[in-house]
């Protein structure tokens, strides 16, 4: 009896990830992904403890990833013309792991989505590039997508896994309008500038009207991201042309203090996006057809849990689908509908939660004046340690599981 085929509409981050868990488990998955291939678009993020606690599932991949650990993290502010050190906690690989069992990582993603790819492909899945899906058909026991190149592939079950300009999502539940929230940002990779060397952190800068969030991605390369408010870009996430490039270089954010500016001068691939909204959908799926990641909860960047929510989606929808059809079995309607309900019951309410807690903090990172910029950095010294902030943090990072039912 063949296995259970299982259609992932997205090679990005989660979709190889999740493809590998349904191959290890039972079930027969196949990737289709509308580029062509790996891009080598977008910046870093950081992986943190709850999102490498998911990937530990998978043997030998941690020692695998192709990034940096920073040993503090530190929040300064820069205000006319003065240096304050609002925070500096020790955040060292040691802490970390002794806390949490895991450490934080920052990558390049390009480099980690091909790492994902070749520990796919190393499992025997394969991924179809160029493939649009633009029609997705469904009968009592199958759903069958239609592809831009008319190609067509049918499976017991759909997963959309295709980010923030779903295209599952939308033949789902049709066209969304994304409300640009008024913030720009402007982001690239740099070598470790000196103000940094020898102390390797995470830091956390504000200016009137900015905010960096910088983090090491190799042991001497940073990858680094402003936000501002400023007029509308598109969400395209384009490397920035030669011309455009100098001008950030050059600009007045090359003038920033602890190393903020150092990174701006010496920024390669700078690119610059938009930061939009998106409705919150009040279902994750129809009838053999389910949303997961960036898809089903796309959350600005100021949290930095999009990939690591991600991994925690992929860890309950996969506990639940060996909760619900442990043999890996052909699924009927009524039982599809049963996983795709319990997890979204479970995980929609978590990340509604932290894509509007990304939301504030960016809110509260971004202010203009500098009274309001002084209050914002004085609400920041003294709530990041409070009782509070604290058990949220522990919370986010113990997660999904202290011991794996998956």
């Amino acid at each position: 009896m063949a296995n259970t085929r299982v259609i992932i509409v997205g090679a990005g981050i989660a979709g190889p990830v999740l493809a590998v868990f349904l191959k290890t488990r039972g079930y027969d998955p196949i990737i289709y992904e509308r580029l062509p291939g790996p891009g080598e678009g977008g910046l870093g993020f950081t992986l943190q403890p709850n999102g490498l606690r998911v990937l530990s599932l998978i043997p030998k991949l941690l020692e695998q990833i192709p990034g940096h650990s920073p040993e503090r993290m530190i929040h300064c502010s820069c205000l006319d013309g003065k240096e304050d050190i609002l925070i500096d906690n020790d955040i060292s690989p040691a802490t970390m792991r002794e806390r949490f069992g895991f450490p934080v990582i920052g990558v390049r993603r390009p480099e980690f989505q091909r790492l994902l790819i070749d520990t796919a492909e190393e499992h025997g899945i394969e991924i179809k590039w160029g493939h649009h899906a633009i029609a997705f058909e469904q009968s009592e026991d199958a759903v069958e997508i239609t592809f831009t190149n008319g190609a067509k592939d049918t499976a017991s079950f759909v997963v959309g896994c295709d980010g923030l300009h779903s295209n599952t999502r939308t033949a789902l539940f049709g066209v969304e309008k994304a409300d640009f929230t008024g913030m720009v940002r402007v982001g690239g990779w740099s070598p470790t500038p000196p103000a940094l060397q020898g102390n390797i952190a995470m830091v956390n800068n504000y200016g009137e009207g900015r905010h960096m969030i910088a983090y090491p991605i190799a042991e001497d390369k940073y990858s680094w991201a402003i936000s501002t408010l400023g007029a509308e870009a598109k969400e395209d996430w384009r490397t920035q042309t030669a011309e455009q490039q100098n001008e950030i270089r050059n600009g007045p954010l090359s003038a920033w203090g602890f190393g903020a500016g150092d990174l701006v001068k010496t920024g390669q691939k700078i690119v610059k996006y938009g930061l939009y909204d998106r409705p919150e959908l009040n279902s994750w799926f129809k009838g053999r057809v389910v949303l997961l990641g960036d898809a089903a909860h796309p959350t600005s960047p100021h949290l930095g849990q999009g990939a690591n929510q991600a991994f925690e989606d992929i860890y309950h929808f996969m506990r639940l689908l060996r909760k619900h059809n442990p043999s890996a079995g052909q699924l009927s309607t009524e039982l599809l509908s049963q996983v795709f309900t319990d997890y979204q019951d479970l995980r929609l309410p978590r990340t509604s939660e932290l894509v509007k807690g990304s939301r504030r903090q960016g809110e509260i990172r971004v202010v203009e004046g500098i009274d309001a910029c002084r209050a914002r950095d004085e609400a920041i010294r003294a709530g990041f340690n409070g009782d509070a902030a604290r058990r949220a943090r522990d919370e986010l990072l113990s997660g999904p599981f202290t011991s794996s039912e998956m």
